[in-house]
């Protein structure tokens, strides 16, 4: 038996170059790739601002799961990569504002560094679509 199999792209140069996407639903499952405070030119949003960069990627993970017919509730884990884990507040405190009620497991964990030095944050999650 075969799974369907979408995909949710930005049109962004990495995905192409990397070959990528923002988004992957298989069947119930779904898997947002790790997600930045950049814009669609490639600037970084917010430089310096760990609150708002997490704001920025939560919310382009947001727009990303509705593409593929999900939405933060149905989030069953996060996973955030952090430059700098003495800001675990700020960070923490955006997550929360996206999944109070929602409470998925997490992990939060500080990295050496991104792709990006004026990154601060990538976010990624898993969704289950309840069936």
């Amino acid at each position: 038996m075969s799974t369907h199999r979408q995909t949710y792209s930005t049109g962004t140069p990495w995905e192409k170059a990397v070959c990528y996407s923002r988004a992957v639903r298989v069947g119930v499952h779904i898997f947002v790739s790790g997600t930045t405070a950049s814009n669609e030119q490639g600037e970084t949003v917010a430089v310096g601002d760990a609150y708002q960069q997490a704001v920025y990627a939560l919310r382009k993970i947001e727009l990303a799961l509705s593409e593929v017919g999900a939405s933060l509730s149905d989030v069953v884990r996060t996973r955030m990569f952090v430059t700098d884990i003495s800001r675990w507040e700020e960070i923490g405190r955006a997550h929360a504002e996206f999944f109070a009620g929602i409470d998925p497991a997490a992990t939060m964990v500080e990295v050496s560094r991104l792709v990006n030095p004026d990154h601060l944050v990538e976010i990624e999650v898993d969704a289950v679509i309840g069936e």
